[in-house]
């Protein structure tokens, strides 16, 4: 799901804040170690970035990761065009891995998000091309301050965009998390 837009940054105990990077969604489908890349409208992009495939062939055991692909900048932060470009251009890859869905054949959507998010951090790869997107639980009031010092010297349309926020916990019966219920 879509972020939705708040008044202002919030603290609350019972969400996590993150990075919302400047790149675009993609899920990896690691199966007996072959990925296949799709976008969030499930159009397979395994072809067009061959590297991040490759990168993702090292996850432990099967697996299906949401995350985000940005292009990184010489000024260290992510660019859309920069990543809209980068089928013709060479360009810094990332791929920014912030939740767990499957694993092993169990759908872990029913899991508390920080349950998911510390079993991703388990089965990743340390490789160049994959991050682990971090979180902070509570301080999106922080965060957000951090996030615009962080981001100072590029436009706020460039780079990190916005710190993003969900509820640490599903609502009792949800098969599905939002994945940035708000925005600051």
């Amino acid at each position: 799901m879509l972020a939705t837009l708040a008044d202002a940054p919030f603290d609350d105990p019972g969400w996590i804040f993150e990075d919302k990077f400047d790149g675009f969604r993609m899920v990896a489908e690691i199966r007996r170690g072959k990925v296949a890349l799709y976008s969030r409208n499930g159009k397979v992009l395994s072809r067009s970035y061959i590297e991040v495939a490759e990168a993702l062939e090292d996850v432990k055991g099967d697996a299906v990761i949401d995350g985000e692909l940005v292009a990184i900048g010489k000024d260290g932060v992510s660019h859309f065009q920069l990543l809209q470009n980068a089928l013709r251009h060479e360009a810094k890859l990332l791929y920014c891995a912030f939740d767990l869905m499957f694993a092993e054949g169990e759908d872990l959507r029913t899991l508390p998000l920080l349950e998911r998010k510390k079993r991703l951090k388990q089965v990743l790869p340390r490789h160049k091309l994959i991050a682990f997107s971090s979180h902070r639980k509570g301080s999106g009031k922080k965060f957000f301050t951090e996030a615009e010092r962080k981001v100072s010297k590029a436009s706020w349309r460039r780079g990190r965009t916005a710190r993003t926020g969900q509820e640490a916990e599903p609502p009792t019966g949800s098969r599905s998390r939002p994945r940035s219920g708000r925005k600051s």
